[in-house]
Formats: structure tokens, C-alpha cells, sequence
């Protein structure tokens, strides 16, 4: 089914300003440059050039390193009150949540997704985990120890106590999916703990980090607390994971560059959060609500038109609903409008770019030359090249691409199966990790299923429920480490003991 893209445009005065600058800058230690290097940024639904980006390298990525490194000792930042930097990230939510509108729409013209999904799902996201964050900007504390230790001078005592301390200069580097609320995940942590910050958004996706870093900058964070380099995976990116002087790198993205960052950390075991790539299992019971089943796997395949790193891309379904199930998947799946991010009909947009629909599009051919069987979709349009059609497929094997790899596209595959067991051992044939679903109105089944799928988050009965408070990570090759919650501000801290004679 063809269909025409409506030709939209954003209506707020904030993004319209960001759009009619001929070069989008960098910033570097509170100072905003245009680079003589740029490179385009085009709006996926149309291919119409959006703007131009200026393109950092190792040059920018020292100056904005050494910047950083100033502010993490400076007095403005190291030496402000807890009471201080909890203001200061309560209000830069407060100015994501003023611009909200703005930033949805440079959102939805430079990603693709849906304007519902931005501004009422990831931005919301996005100010939720600065207001979390705040929250424990004033309670962060170490401990006093009684030590074991016998020898001491006459008159004297061992005592001792820890404290928590900033890692350092952490470089986040997020990936093109998510990217203003996948920024938040690591800012708002890093800021928390006393971190400075180097931000790399992705190259396809760099306009919402320009806005964002300009709320932080009227907030008040002192100059060099965060910084922000537009450019290359390859080449900026990659000069900050090899920084000597960089601390931390907290990534999301493929578990090929993830491997990739372990070797250039090396340099000075520097330290790692890695969230990387999924295949997630969703697995349907007998018994499960079929009307709540079939929507809600529905959305944690097809929003973001599958381009989610949990996405449910498997989809496992009990022998005696099978049918019944696919019947109303498949009719769900055909029944989504897709159309350009910012017109209110659409409830799918495009792919993040044309090279990625081809992409998404090979993998499916592949399964369809091994006997993978169509329900709907497996189309791309060719007057629209970045959009790819919800896609159903059957008859699929464990050893397919489109069972084994990371699509990234609103794809999804569906496989009978008879019992527990079976399914489990089905669920975890893959090398990843980061998240499944069990669909069941039998509480001991979801447990049991919960426990046995080797996943970093497990939901019962719906899929793709975040919030800053709960863990989120993956086991085996879906990454190292934990963001949200207590955990994940962990990661931006040292603990520091200290012993004295007194």
C-alpha cells in the first residue's frame, strides 16, 4: 500500500530558530563555535536538508577534554553545595519541560518518530529522570568504619570513613533511536555525582543535544561541566573513547562498537556502562488477555517503527492461541498509518534513514529466500525510501538473521510453542540479553518464566515500561552495567576510604 508523506513543518518559535541557522555549533568550556567542517542533517521522511552540523574531531575532542577536566576541580563546580546542583538539575527539567514542545519537534524532523511519541513519551522520559536525580544530589554520603586494627600508639585510635566521589570526566555517547532521553540517562546521573561531561550524540541525530545543551547553559551550569561535540562515530567518538584523560564512557548502541570501546579503555582502564544491542523474547500464554496481548506486543515491536533496543522482536505464542494471536497481530500490525513524524495521523514514522530501510529490507529478503513466510508487510516504499511497512513473519527457523540479528526495524517474528520448557530454551537461544515479556494470567507461570529467561528486565503482561527508578541493563552480550536508579548513579562514583590515627 503506497501512500503520500504530507509536508510538514514545526510550528514552535524555539524550533523554527534552531533550523534557521545555516550551521548548528559545538560547545566547548561555555563557548559556542561553528566549525569550518559540517555536515548535513536531512529530515528522514522527506530527505529535505534540515541543516548543517558542525563536525568535531581529535582537535575539539582535546579542547573539550581539557575543558572538562578544569571544571571537575574548578570551585564553581567542585566546590558548589549539594543544595546547589540539586537546583541546578531540577531546573534544567524544568526548562525541558518549558521547551517540551520545541524539542519534540526538532525530535520528530531529525529522528522520524512520531510527535505523540516524543513529546509524551521520551520527553517526558527525559524530565523525570533530572527531577529523580536531584533527589539524591543532597544525599550522597560515605560511612564511618570501625576498623579491626590493633597496632596504634600509645593514646592513639584507628578510625576511618569512605566517601563517595566524582569518577571524573565522562564522555556519554548516545546513540540516534532516542536521543534527547537517552542524553537525560546519562546526564542526569553524571551531573548528580559531580561528573563533567562530554555529550556525542549521534551523528544522524545531533539537533535536540544542540537544544538541550543550550537549556543546561541557562540553567547556570558553570562553563566545561558539559560540553558538546557533533560529528563522527569514527572520528570523534572514537577520539573520546581513547582519551587518556577521559574517566568514564557511557554508551548506547551496537554491541560491535561496544566491543569495540573495551579495547580503546585500555588506555587507561578507563570505566565502562555499555548498553548495547537486543532480541527480545516475548512470550504469550495460553491463558494469556488476548486484547491486551496483541496491543502491547504490537507496541513494543512497532513504536519507533521497531527502532527500540528492546524491542519485542520474537515472538513466542502458546500452541492453542497461535492462530488466533497471529490472525489479530497481523491485522494490528497492517492497520498502522505511517506518515511524517509531526502529522497527527501517523502513528508510525520512518526509519532513522534511507541506508537503514535498505538494511531492515535485506535482512527480511534473506529470511524470505530461506522460507520465512509474510503475513503482512515486508515492503519498502520506493517513492518514500526511508519507510519500511510493519512487518509478520512466519515459518521462521532459530538459525535466520531475522531470529539471530538485531533488525533495528519493526519486524517482528512468531513461533508456536507447546510448554514452558520449550519455550524458555527458545527465549534464550541468543547471544543477547537485555530484555523479554511474559504474557500470562498465571501469577506462579510469571514467575517461574520471569526467573528463567536470562534478561536484564523481564515485564509481565506489558513491555517497554521504563522509569528512572527501575534498573535497566543486559546480560550476556547486551552490555555491562546497570543506568537508573541507585545503581546506575553508582557507576559515576569512586568510593574513596580514608584511615587515620587520631
Amino acid at each position: 500500500m503506497t501512500f503520500t508523506v504530507k509536508p510538514c513543518a514545526p510550528k514552535t518559535v524555539g524550533a523554527k530558530a534552531v533550523l534557521s541557522r545555516p550551521v548548528q555549533p559545538v560547545w566547548i568550556g561555555g563557548e559556542w563555535r561553528i566549525l569550518s567542517d559540517t555536515f548535513d542533517s536531512h529530515d528522514p521522511a522527506t530527505g529535505e536538508l534540515l541543516t548543517r552540523l558542525s563536525r568535531a574531531g581529535q582537535a575539539e575532542a582535546d579542547q573539550a577534554v581539557e575543558a572538562a577536566n578544569r571544571s571537575l576541580i574548578g570551585a564553581d563546580w567542585a566546590g558548589m553545595l549539594p543544595a546547589t546542583r540539586q537546583a541546578l538539575l531540577w531546573k534544567i527539567a524544568d526548562l525541558i519541560e518549558a521547551h517540551a514542545d520545541e524539542l519534540a519537534e526538532l525530535e520528530c524532523l531529525d529522528q522520524g518518530k512520531t510527535y505523540a511519541t516524543a513529546r509524551f513519551g521520551e520527553l517526558n522520559g527525559a524530565i523525570a529522570q533530572f527531577r529523580y536525580y536531584a533527589g539524591y544530589a543532597t544525599k550522597l554520603s560515605g560511612q564511618t568504619i570501625t576498623p579491626s586494627i590493633g597496632y596504634a600508639p600509645a593514646g592513639k585510635q584507628v578510625m576511618a570513613y569512605t566517601r563517595r566521589e566524582p569518577v571524573g570526566v565522562v564522555a556519554a555517547i548516545v546513540p540516534w533511536n532516542s536521543p534527547l532521553l537517552m542524553a537525560a540517562m546519562k546526564l542526569a546521573p553524571a551531573l548528580c555525582a559531580g561528573c563533567t561531561v562530554i555529550l556525542k550524540p549521534a551523528e544522524e541525530t545531533s539537533l535536540t543535544a544542540v537544544r538541550f545543551c543550550e537549556l543546561i547553559e541557562q540553567a547556570g551550569a558553570p562553563a566545561g561541566v558539559v560540553n558538546l561535540l557533533t560529528g563522527f562515530g569514527h572520528e570523534v567518538g572514537e577520539a573520546l573513547g581513547t582519551h587518556p584523560d577521559v574517566a568514564k564512557v557511557a554508551f548506547t548502541g551496537s554491541t560491535e562498537i561496544g566491543r569495540r570501546l573495551l579495547g580503546s579503555a585500555q588506555v587507561n582502564l578507563k570505566k565502562l556502562t555499555l548498553e548495547l544491542g537486543g532480541k527480545s523474547p516475548a512470550i504469550v500464554m495460553n491463558d494469556a488477555d488476548l486484547d491486551l496481548t496483541v496491543s502491547g506486543v504490537a507496541r513494543g515491536i512497532f513504536a519507533n517503527s521497531g527502532q527500540v533496543c528492546v524491542a519485542a522482536s520474537r515472538i513466542y505464542v502458546q500452541r492453542g492461541i497461535y492462530d488466533h494471536f497471529a490472525q489479530k497481530f497481523a491485522e494490528t500490525a497492517q492497520s498502522l498509518r505511517l506518515g511524517h513524524g509531526l502529522d497527527p495521523d501517523s502513528e508510525l514514522g520512518p526509519l532513522v534513514n534511507a541506508g537503514h530501510a535498505r538494511h531492515v529490507a535485506d535482512i527480511v529478503d534473506a529470511g524470505r529466500a530461506s522460507g520465512a513466510e509474510v503475513l503482512t508487510g515486508g515492503t519498502r516504499e520506493a517513492d518514500h525510501p526511508s519507510f519500511y511497512h510493519p512487518t509478520v513473519l512466519t515459518n521462521v527457523r532459530p538459525d535466520m538473521a531475522v531470529m539471530r540479528e538485531e533488525i533495528f526495524g519493526p519486524v517482528a517474528t512468531l513461533t508456536p510453542f507447546d510448554d514452558a520448557d520449550e519455550v524458555v530454551a527458545m527465549a534464550n537461544d541468543t547471544q543477547y540479553g537485555l530484555a523479554a515479556s511474559v504474557w500470562t494470567e498465571n501469577l506462579s507461570a510469571a514467575h517461574r518464566l520471569g526467573a528463567q529467561v536470562r534478561a536484564g528486565t523481564v515485564w509481565v503482561n506489558c513491555h517497554s515500561y521504563f522509569s528512572p527508578e527501575l534498573p535497566k541493563g543486559g546480560m550476556k552480550a547486551s552490555g555491562w552495567g546497570v543506568e537508573n536508579g541507585a545503581f546506575g548513579l553508582d557507576n559515576y562514583l569512586e568510593n574513596k576510604t580514608v584511615c587515620m590515627l587520631v
